[in-house]
C-alpha cells in the first residue's frame, strides 16, 4: 500500500521544561566532570541525568564541545539543529500483516511521549517541527505480525520525522524501517512493547552517498516483555543513530544489535542507553562494525544504567571494530553506572583492531586466495549480528550488502520483490 500526503495538521504547543535543565544539558561548565553549581556535581557523561525536554528553545546552541556532539561533523548536520525543519506526512510503501496498522495521526496524538522525550537538540528541532505522526501498531493475534515500511522520498531539504510504534499486550512481531534514496532528516522513533509482548525493530540505513540522517529511538519496555532493536547502517553520508531503552517493570528485556561498514569519508554514529530500572530485567547491547577507505568514521557509545530498583539485574554491552585499511577511525567508549550491588551480572567491553593473521593463514593454508579469505573474515565477522535478526530474507539481502560494501566500497540493497507487489 502507498501512503497519501494528508494535509497540513496544527502544531501543537509543547510544555516547555524548566530552565536550569539547558545548563546542565549543555556540559559547558566542566573540567573533570564536575559542575559549576554546588547541588550539580554529576558526572558529564551520567546519561540518567541529562535533561530533556520537547521545547527545542529549552536546548542551548550545539557548539560541538558537548560530551554527546564532540565527534559529529556539525557542518554536515547544523540545518538539523537550526529548527524550522519540515515535519509534514511523507509517501512510503508498506507491506503488512493482518494483525499490524499503520496510519497517520495528529501531531498531538496521545501516544506522543510515552517512550521518552528527546535529549539534544536535533531531536527538539524534530519534536518541535512535526505535522504529523506515523502510528505503527501491532496487535495480539496467533500469528508472528510483520511490517516493512521503505522510505525513500524525503528529497535533500531539511526534514523532521515522527514515528511511534506500538505492541499491545502479548503481541509478537517485527517492524521494519528501510530507509533510501536521499535525506537530509532528523527523526524521532518511539517504542512502546506492552506487558508480554515480543516485539523486534529493524532501523536499515541504505542512504544515497549525500544523505545525512539523526535519529532517535525511545523504548519503553513493558512487565515481561521483550524488545530486540537492531540498526543497520550502511549507505549515507553522515548517520546518527541513538536509541534508548528503558527497562521500566519487572522482568524487561532488550537484546540490542547493530551492524554498520563505514566507508570513505563516511561518518557512522550510535550512542546506545540501557536504562535498567526495575528488578530482575535484562539487557544485551552487542555493535560491530567494518571500516575501509581513507576517512572512514566510526562512533560507537554506549551507556548502561543499573538503578536503585534494578535488583537482579542481568546485563552486559560490547562493541567490536574491524579496520579493513589505513586512514580509517573508530572511536569505542563503553559506560557503565551501577546504582545497586545485588545484581547477577553487569559488564562491558569494546575492541577495535586489524585482520586476525592466523585466520588468513588458516585459510590461505586451504587454499582459498587472499582477497577470499579477507571476504570471508569480513562476514563471518559481521554476520554473527545479523543472524540475530530473526528475518531470513531480510538477513540474506544484508549479507549481499555487506559483500557488496566489500567489492564496491558502497551498499547497494536489492528489494525483495514482494516489496513491489
Amino acid at each position: 500500500m502507498s501512503s497519501t500526503t494528508p494535509p497540513h495538521i496544527d502544531q501543537p504547543i509543547e510544555p516547555t521544561a524548566p530552565a536550569q535543565g539547558a545548563e546542565q544539558h549543555g556540559a559547558g561548565a566542566h573540567s573533570d566532570g564536575g559542575w559549576d553549581a554546588p547541588d550539580k556535581k554529576i558526572p558529564v557523561q551520567t546519561r540518567s541525568e541529562r535533561f530533556q525536554s520537547g521545547d527545542l528553545e529549552a536546548f542551548p546552541t550545539v557548539t560541538g564541545r558537548e560530551v554527546n556532539w564532540k565527534f559529529a561533523p556539525l557542518a554536515k548536520l547544523q540545518p538539523l539543529l537550526d529548527g524550522g525543519l519540515d515535519g509534514s506526512a511523507y509517501r512510503f510503501l508498506a507491506r503488512q500483516s493482518d494483525g499490524a496498522d499503520v496510519e497517520w495521526g495528529r501531531s498531538d496524538d496521545p501516544r506522543v511521549g510515552t517512550a521518552g522525550l528527546p535529549e539534544d537538540r536535533a531531536a527538539a528541532a524534530a519534536w518541535t517541527a512535526r505535522d504529523a505522526v506515523l502510528a505503527v501498531t501491532i496487535t495480539a493475534t496467533e500469528a508472528h505480525e510483520f511490517i516493512n515500511i521503505t522510505r525513500s522520498d524525503f528529497g535533500t531539504q531539511p526534514r523532521a520525522a515522527h514515528t511511534v510504534i506500538t505492541a499491545e499486550p502479548h503481541a509478537q512481531g517485527i517492524v521494519v524501517l528501510d530507509n533510501r534514496g536521499s535525506a537530509l532528516l532528523s527523526e524521532n522513533i518511539e517504542i512502546v512493547v506492552q506487558d508480554g509482548a515480543r516485539l523486534t525493530v529493524v532501523s536499515l540505513q541504505d542512504w544515497d552517498d549525500d544523505a545525512v540522517h539523526v535519529s532517535t529511538h525511545f523504548a519503553e519496555v513493558g512487565r515481561d516483555a521483550f524488545l530486540k532493536h537492531v540498526v543497520v547502517s550502511l549507505g549515507g553520508d553522515v548517520i546518527r543513530v541513538n536509541p534508548s531503552t528503558h527497562l521500566g517493570a519487572q522482568g524487561a528485556d532488550t537484546e540490542m544489535y547493530g551492524v554498520y561498514f563505514a566507508d570513505a569519508g563516511q561518518y557512522i554514529e550510535q550512542q546506545v542507553y540501557v536504562n535498567h530500572d526495575a528488578p530482575n530485567t535484562r539487557g544485551r547491547v552487542n555493535y560491530k562494525g567494518a571500516l575501509q577507505g581513507k576517512g572512514a568514521h566510526t562512533v560507537w557509545i554506549g551507556d548502561v544504567l543499573i538503578g536503585r530498583a534494578g535488583d537482579g539485574t542481568d546485563s552486559y554491552e560490547q562493541n567490536r571494530n574491524l579496520v579493513l585499511t589505513d586512514g580509517t577511525r573508530a572511536d569505542s567508549i563503553p559506560n557503565l553506572e551501577i546504582e545497586t550491588g545485588n545484581i547477577e551480572g553487569a559488564g562491558h567491553a569494546s575492541a577495535t583492531g586489524r585482520f586476525d593473521d592466523e585466520q588468513l593463514f588458516y585459510l590461505q593454508a586451504r587454499g582459498i586466495p587472499e582477497e577470499e579469505a579477507r571476504r570471508l573474515v569480513v562476514l563471518g565477522f559481521l554476520v554473527e549480528v545479523i543472524q540475530k535478526i530473526g528475518a531470513p530474507e531480510l538477513e540474506e539481502r544484508l549479507i549481499a550488502a555487506v559483500e557488496q560494501e566489500l567489492a564496491e566500497g558502497r551498499s547497494v540493497i536489492v528489494a525483495p520483490a514482494e516489496a513491489d507487489a
